[in-house]
């Protein structure tokens, strides 16, 4: 690893000579109402870059993983492969996002690689930011939070609190070549040990400031969750005013669930397949067809729904992964109209109930 330091005043240089280069996504004000709204786009110049943002309302996967992907297209009985990826940066990205990121690497080339998803993953230079603002349902730092995040490519965080004689700009971590063909767009400086420190203690600080926290082990949830499946009572007051959406799961940086719909042109000879995200929370997730034009669905309530999602996030996936399915980013508190999405409330619920019930 190699550490970098850029001053403020040709931050803006380095943005804008990148952009003369490469396509770069990064985090940009969306809209502006009561609240700020930011999401990731394609960067048009460095006045549009919001390094201070506290969510974006769709995870930075999209990227990789966009929510409509025409995959092949075929005419006359010949078919051909979409895939087009090009090198490009994402930049901004926050820590909790790059742990997202990277368990959906591991998913989607465990056994059967993707190609839709690793071509444009491959062709990605990938840069994690440091918080600058916390949004007001994240969790992330009482959950996967002894899982380091990894798979970025270089780690840009502000210096921030600094003494008059020292100069305001960004400490710039590379961690590979990606992350090094980088430096050639800036003036780049090496860091001092002290500026390294200072990166280090922003960085540690920022993690005990999250506004919700989940108090228990990883085990300490997985196993109570687990005995809390036939408790039918419970995950009916859970899902009782759930709209069956799949808002929590469209805006989830760990879900990949997808469907793949193939759509016929008026000739009835061309067309395309196209995958798109799918949500287990809606209705026809999982329903099936049968003998005589009837359905099957296996998880027909909002009860049945909520409780596998929370199951995928806390318990299905841990021993795969290593950790949660879940990142705290809180998008999905965020999202839900209903406000009965939030894992911190739905966990706290669950480990309620069952210490009610050991009394």
């Amino acid at each position: 690893m190699n550490t970098y330091f850029i001053k403020e005043s040709d931050f803006n240089n380095f943005i804008d000579n990148m952009l003369l280069q490469l396509p770069v996504i990064a985090p940009v004000l969306s809209s502006e109402s009561v609240e700020s709204f930011f999401s990731f786009e394609f960067l048009k110049n460095h006045d549009e870059l919001r390094l201070d943002y506290d969510i974006t309302i769709l995870p930075p996967k999209k990227a990789f993983f966009p929510p409509r992907q025409v995959i092949i297209e075929f005419s006359h009985g010949k078919f051909h492969g979409t895939v087009n990826a090009k090198k490009q940066v994402l930049l901004g990205v926050h820590p909790y996002d790059i742990k997202a990121i990277d368990q959906t690497d591991f998913l989607f080339t465990e056994n059967y690689e993707d190609i839709n998803y690793t071509a444009y993953r491959n062709a990605t230079t990938l840069v994690c930011s440091n918080i600058q603002t916390i949004s007001k349902r994240a969790f992330w730092g009482s959950i996967s939070h002894d899982v380091p995040a990894r798979g970025h490519d270089a780690f840009l965080t502000k210096l921030t609190d600094l003494n008059e004689a020292e100069e305001e700009g960004y400490l710039f971590e590379v961690f590979n070549e990606k992350g090094h063909e980088l430096l050639s767009f800036g003036q780049f400086l090496l860091a001092t040990e002290l500026q390294i420190q200072q990166a280090k203690s922003i960085n540690e600080s920022i993690k005990d400031k999250c506004p919700q926290q989940l108090n228990y082990s990883q085990d300490e949830m997985a196993n109570t969750i687990c005995r809390s499946f036939n408790n039918t009572a419970l995950w009916d007051e859970l899902a009782q005013d759930c709209f069956s959406c799949g808002s929590c799961n469209t805006t989830c940086p760990t879900c990949y669930c997808f469907n793949v719909e193939d759509s016929w042109n008026i000739d009835q000879q061309s067309g395309q397949r196209t995958r798109y995200w799918d949500s287990c929370m809606t209705e026809d997730f999982a329903k099936i067809s049968s003998a005589d034009g009837q359905s099957e669905n296996f998880r027909k309530t909002t009860a049945a729904r909520m409780r596998h999602r929370i199951m995928r996030k806390m318990v299905y996936l841990n021993d795969k992964l290593g950790t949660q399915a879940c990142v705290g980013c809180g998008r999905c508190s965020i999202a839900c109209t209903a406000d009965i999405a939030d894992p911190v409330n739905i966990i706290k619920r669950i480990m309620e109930e069952a210490a009610n019930d050991s009394l």
